[in-house]
């Protein structure tokens, strides 16, 4: 039993690297300084990465943030200020698995692919 759930665990957790992997392998994808943060954008910012590396910020619709945070509220929550009300989200890596923040991550890349502002 404990080398199931140690499994699961492993299968849920996704690192800052596999992040940068991830959204540097998204088409037109560039990093850059942004703050304490490692911004990546396309035509603007879409993901940011925090400098401990335990958490991401994506740019997520409201409509897309607030469905993810209610079916896994241990992954996604709303960026706690008025970016989050514009749909910034944070993404707790160690709770969510490759798959997982691929799609997020590839939701957020389409947004900023889009006509720029």
């Amino acid at each position: 039993m404990a080398l199931l759930f140690s499994l699961v665990d492993e299968e849920r957790m996704t690192t800052s690297s596999e992040f940068r992997a991830i959204a540097l392998s998204l088409l037109g994808t560039t990093e850059a300084p942004h703050f304490d943060r490692a911004a990546f954008k396309v035509k603007r910012i879409y993901a940011t990465l925090g400098a401990d590396g335990l958490s991401a910020n994506l740019k997520l619709t409201p409509d897309e943030q607030e469905l993810k945070a209610m079916l896994a509220p241990e992954a996604f929550r709303p960026v706690d200020n008025a970016w989050g009300r514009q749909g910034w989200t944070t993404v707790t890596l160690a709770t969510i698995n490759e798959a997982e923040l691929r799609a997020a991550l590839e939701m957020a890349h389409a947004h900023a692919a889009g006509k720029a502002r």
